[in-house]
């Protein structure tokens, strides 16, 4: 748990949370900066740390993995997860 929400933890470094909300759900990348990234995120909604998507709709593979990617560069690159 992160902030009051389901995270992912790798090496004790959140690198992603999601949260359910009455007309979306959302996607936490747990740093401001990964999802500026991705041109792929440019359909959905978006702020600076989270990424909102339909109830009825799941994000695409693709998209996730690139989340995943960058955050964990991100984390690789301050030292902070050693694969």
């Amino acid at each position: 748990m992160s902030y009051g929400m389901p995270a992912f933890k790798v090496q004790g470094q959140v690198v992603a949370g999601f949260a359910a909300f009455k007309n979306h759900l959302s996607y936490f990348p747990h740093s401001g900066s990964v999802i500026a990234e991705l041109d792929e995120a440019a359909p959905y909604m978006t702020a600076k740390g989270t990424l909102q998507f339909p109830v009825d709709t799941p994000l695409p593979k693709s998209l996730v993995k690139q989340l995943l990617s960058v955050r964990m560069h991100q984390a690789v690159s301050k030292g902070r997860y050693r694969p």
